[in-house]
């Protein structure tokens, strides 16, 4: 199995990672070393599970998540409860947050804060306008 150069993308930040990629992508998922897993994204497999910090994940079937390449990031995205987009040609992966954290940002009612330009230029911030009402127009060409 060859290495390959990967981005993946957690939480807006990308990482440069390096993957072991089987002939069949489809069917042979992403493995990337333990190292990279935990300087990308905070998580080290210990014998108690995947662990950050003092939170351990139980992994019940160890196989599933670790290969002969590494960690099966598919895998390791359903243990941790989140969503995993792939992109083959750009060699680029993202991991989504929970289907909980979502929640609570929705339950919360506010919105997460942006800065985007208006038609001078001039950048604006969501946080700047908190506690105003603000109508967000949004438009795509697709």
């Amino acid at each position: 199995m060859a290495l390959e150069r990967w981005t993946l993308i957690d939480a807006d930040r990308p990482q440069p990672i390096e993957t072991g990629v089987g002939a069949l992508p489809s069917e042979c998922g992403l493995e990337i070393s333990p190292a990279d897993i935990e300087s990308a994204l905070g998580w080290a497999l210990r014998p108690e599970g995947l662990c950050r910090g003092d939170v351990c994940i139980p992994v019940r079937d160890r196989t599933a998540l670790v290969r002969a390449g590494g960690i099966d990031l598919e895998a390791l995205a359903t243990l941790l409860g989140r969503p995993l987009a792939r992109d083959d040609e750009s060699r680029m992966v993202a991991l989504g947050v929970s289907a909980s954290e979502r929640a609570q940002h929705l339950s919360s009612l506010e919105a997460p804060d942006f800065t985007l330009p208006d038609l001078g230029g001039n950048q604006h911030s969501l946080h700047q306008h908190r506690g105003k009402k603000v109508l967000l127009i949004a438009y795509a060409s697709w």
